[in-house]
């Protein structure tokens, strides 16, 4: 548990010296502006969407439990939509060409990703999973 927020502060500390000390420093125009919110948006919600799924998340996919309260009651996988509006908001910011081409790449296989992770819930959980991949978005 430690080692989850020493990770997390890690990420928010780097995530704020980089606005801060970005050589050149960045413009605040609109789009960086934009990008800045997207980022502190999704970063608060991909966070309660992590609190949200508690013990049930895993690096490997596994049927622990399946959430259906909170965030997990509109989107099946907030963790991996927040992320990406994180990663959208930080090529807006930094405007880097690199950062889109690894957005392009993760797009993916957060998709292939997910479908794994479906099948093991369905496997795992039948109808109910069913019923509720069915009243929910991603």
């Amino acid at each position: 548990m430690i080692g989850k927020h020493i990770l997390l502060t890690l990420v928010v500390g780097g995530t704020i010296g980089s606005l801060l000390w970005q050589h050149p420093p960045v413009a605040w125009t609109a789009l960086p502006v934009t990008g800045l919110c997207l980022l502190i948006v999704g970063f608060i919600l991909w966070t309660v969407a992590r609190f949200q799924l508690g013990a049930s998340f895993t690096v490997k996919a596994e049927a622990r439990k399946l959430v259906t309260r909170g965030l997990y009651s509109k989107i099946r996988n907030p963790i991996y939509v927040f992320g990406s509006m994180v990663m959208a908001g930080w090529i807006l910011v930094f405007g880097k060409p690199v950062w889109l081409l690894i957005f392009l790449l993760v797009i993916p296989l957060q998709i292939w990703r997910t479908g794994k992770e479906s099948a093991v819930l369905e496997a795992a959980f039948g109808e109910e999973y069913r019923k509720y991949r069915a009243g929910t978005w991603f």
